[in-house]
């Protein structure tokens, strides 16, 4: 049996897991089982699918009986399945760390009834956005995924956290319908949705019906993913939901518009028509959102900027059209989704050790908690792009393609790049001063906690103020796992960079893509890349 055919299991088992969990609305350490369960099931699965596309190939599975392009279609292929084992460990992780998250607070922060179903309809939208192959089943599992963030987001309804969800529910109602009516344009001009389907019709059309459709539904993927100038909703939404829910956000929800911005500009719109524009968004992303990361004083919000930010590089690889940056663009994905929720997670353990997110609140943290200093120290210098880290191999690689490609703005872009990753180690690098270094005491307003008795206790939901308390096993168990991750994308860079070429000339070429959906016969048109190859 082709494992690929077990593909609907990514999203019917999560699915499985929100139902029965729903249903242990009464038994919570049940309910955290299960969840924990059927998502490691998940992950265990989505790793067979990724082992069988390993060395190239392409499988689609028809849903229903109905063939393409009247019928559902889902695909596995190496960007697909790879972005499914990422996203599943690392929502795994996050869960894990909720779990004990709730487990010490009573669950003031994450309901066990609302949470953990929630969460596992996240995790199904976001595998049925990535495995999806066509517009609209793409439309739905952003949908799934929204409409768990909102509940995610409002968790505990402080009035900060309404505030946020209000905004963050706005702007992803306004990219949902530009979205909408994107695809009902598409249909309309060329009668089908598959994009396997489009990828051949598209073509067809005249160039400014053809630029249309491409410019909008680069709009609406564009506020998903954060794009500058589209980019203004999140770094105010973000920091204000519970720390496990801040973290799989930024890992994954973003993620999701690059991966459908990826899908798009190489299968349905192949070539340079808008390279230019993309270039110019990667660069004022990069650039705009490391300048908000400097200016600010609370580690979660200027986490959401440099998150902006290095949204930047994996644009810049997309927008030069060759094997070489869309290979370094998935392999920066991968990076990036690992290290931005590392850093989330270590900064909930932050807020919860030292009492404040905000470097003008904290000092010492280095020499109250030296585990909790290495796990934020090893992911902000992969973020910072520091050698050996995955983050430094990751920008080389996509310096190295703008270099080959050559022109005025890709130097430009190459430049800048540089740049901001100079920046970024000066915002990490200014946290770690500040908050891991610097005595307590020379704090512009430190917090109690900080000013304690160094002996630590354990204390609960009722502790007294101005005590220190010991970080829950099972949240540094959680964060420490996703650093290892990090460190081992690193360690195994070599192959993962493999997969990610050989992801990226798949992509370019599109030719298995469009025949493991509509049939070996189908004639697939050639098209002139930036690179130089089809």
């Amino acid at each position: 049996m082709n494992l690929a055919s077990l593909a609907p299991l990514a999203v019917v088992l999560p699915i499985l897991g929100a139902a029965l969990t729903f249903m242990l609305i009464r038994h919570s350490l049940a309910q955290r089982a299960v969840s924990i369960a059927l998502l490691s099931l998940t992950l265990l699965l989505e790793c067979l699918l990724l082992a069988s596309v390993w060395d190239g190939g392409t499988f689609a599975v028809t849903l229903g009986g109905w063939l393409p392009p009247w019928g559902i279609v889902l695909v596995v292929d190496q960007f697909s399945s790879l972005m499914l084992v990422v996203s599943s460990a690392v929502s795994l992780a996050v869960l894990v760390y909720a779990t004990g998250q709730g487990m010490a607070d009573g669950d003031q922060d994450a309901p066990v009834s609302i949470f953990h179903p929630t969460y596992l309809i996240l995790v199904a939208g976001v595998s049925n956005a990535f495995l999806s192959g066509d517009l609209f089943n793409l439309y739905v599992g952003f949908e799934i995924l929204l409409t768990a963030s909102y509940v995610l987001m409002t968790l505990g309804g402080t009035g900060p956290r309404i505030r946020a969800g209000v905004t963050y529910v706005v702007v992803s109602v306004v990219s949902s319908v530009l979205f909408l009516i994107s695809i009902a344009m598409v249909y309309g001009a060329t009668g089908t949705i598959t994009m396997a389907d489009l990828a051949i019709k598209l073509g067809e059309l005249d160039q400014g019906t053809r630029t249309l459709l491409h410019v909008m539904l680069l709009v609406a993927f564009g506020i998903k993913a954060a794009v500058f100038p589209l980019s203004f909703w999140l770094p105010d939404s973000y920091p204000t939901a519970p720390a496990p829910v801040t973290a799989v956000f930024a890992g994954l929800l973003t993620k999701v518009g690059v991966y459908a911005m990826v899908r798009t500009e190489t299968l349905l719109f192949p070539g340079d028509s808008l390279n230019t524009p993309l270039m110019v968004a990667a660069l004022l992303t990069m650039v705009v959102g490391i300048l908000g990361a400097l200016a600010q004083s609370d580690i979660k919000r200027l986490l959401s900027f440099t998150l902006v930010s290095h949204i930047g590089y994996m644009v810049f690889g997309l927008a030069m059209s060759s094997v070489a940056g869309l290979g370094a663009a998935v392999f920066y994905v991968v990076h990036h989704i690992t290290i931005q929720t590392s850093l989330f997670l270590v900064t909930g353990l932050i807020e919860r050790r030292g009492g404040s997110s905000s470097v003008d609140r904290l000092g010492g943290l280095a020499k109250l908690s030296p585990l909790l200093a290495l796990l934020f120290f090893v992911p902000a210098m992969n973020l910072a792009g520091i050698p050996p880290f995955s983050g430094f191999l990751g920008k080389v690689g996509l310096m190295q393609a703008g270099v080959e490609l050559g022109t005025p703005l890709a130097y430009v872009l190459v430049i800048g790049g540089v740049l901001t990753s100079l920046l970024t180690l000066l915002a990490v690098a200014r946290v770690w001063n500040r908050a891991f270094w610097r005595r307590p005491s020379d704090a512009e307003h430190p917090d109690p906690v900080l000013l304690a008795t160094p002996a630590a206790r354990v204390t609960g939901p009722g502790a007294k103020p101005n005590t220190v308390t010991l970080l829950p096993r099972t949240m540094v168990g959680s964060t420490v796992g996703l650093v290892v991750l990090g460190v081992g994308l690193t360690v195994f860079a070599g192959p993962l960079f493999t997969v990610s070429d050989q992801a990226a000339h798949d992509m370019l070429d599109r030719s298995s893509y469009i025949q493991a959906v509509l049939g070996e016969d189908t004639d697939v048109p050639l098209v002139l890349t930036a690179g130089g190859g089809k």
